[in-house]
């Protein structure tokens, strides 16, 4: 299953998300988390789902391949769901059975709460489905150069985040592979009591963060090997190209934010 994650993961496509600067992705996902939260009722809601489908469709990101990539993360969906409904005892009661209450006020903020999880990752995974590491990395050094000013390691902090972005689909390969080698030896992670699944979960991560600190190591060694010092008098093969595509975006989302203000309750 872990092999299928696609967070961090780039696609190739002939998109016109694809083809969108960088910087303009990135500020596009920063305000869309901001605006997310004024949404707070079932039209406000629509809005924003229609906005992220709007994206994917023209991502031309397979939905069999998205579908298949967040299997995993729609299990914390709906345990944020079924969390709610458990724990929110407001508004008139909806279904009894035995000590199993529902609330209208839960059902309600359940359902948000995991439409709100929902098109997060849908929107974050968008990101670096459609963007390159390397693009994402000039972006930001790029809205962040500002605060250069003020002494801030950006081109330090964009490389780090990029790098990060690039080695999670590796650590989750890694981390397929040592369970399963885990899983050959008898371990089991999924059966028996919650303790013992916990000491299960040990041989696990040691190995994994042996592996990260090796890999981190080799990664360190090759930058210093093809004289990497920074980006103190760095020059950059591609340069970024803000089009009318992307003012566009932003025009749309800068629609949707002002039509969430107005029909928020």
């Amino acid at each position: 299953m872990m092999e299928k994650m696609i967070f961090g993961r780039y696609v190739p496509a002939d998109s016109t998300v694809h083809k969108m600067d960088p910087r303009s992705k990135l500020i596009i996902i920063f305000l869309f988390v901001c605006i997310i939260f004024l949404a707070n009722n079932m039209i406000t809601y629509a809005l924003i789902g229609i906005y992220t489908f709007y994206m994917l469709g023209m991502s031309r990101i397979p939905v069999r391949f998205l579908y298949g990539g967040l299997k995993p993360v729609l299990w914390l969906v709906l345990f944020t769901l079924v969390l709610q409904l458990f724990f929110t005892k407001e508004g008139a009661l909806l279904f009894e059975l035995g000590p199993i209450k529902i609330y209208e006020e839960g059902l309600r903020m359940g359902i948000f709460i995991s439409l709100r999880f929902f098109f997060l990752i849908l929107m974050t995974s968008l990101l670096t489905l459609t963007t390159t590491p390397i693009e994402i990395t000039d972006g930001l050094e790029t809205l962040l150069n500002p605060l250069k000013k003020i002494r801030f390691p950006v081109h330090e902090m964009a490389l780090m985040m990029s790098i990060s972005l690039r080695f999670i689909p590796t650590l989750m390969q890694e981390t397929d592979k040592i369970m399963k080698a885990q899983i050959a030896r008898g371990v089991e992670f999924s059966s028996g009591p919650f303790k013992e699944r916990i000491k299960a979960v040990i041989p696990l991560l040691i190995p994994l963060f042996v592996s990260s600190f090796k890999r981190a190591e080799e990664l360190a060694i090759a930058m210093e090997a093809r004289g990497y010092r920074g980006g103190e008098g760095r020059t950059k093969y591609r340069q970024l190209n803000w089009k009318t595509a992307d003012s566009l975006q932003i025009i749309v989302l800068a629609i949707l934010t002002i039509l969430l203000f107005l029909l928020r309750s």
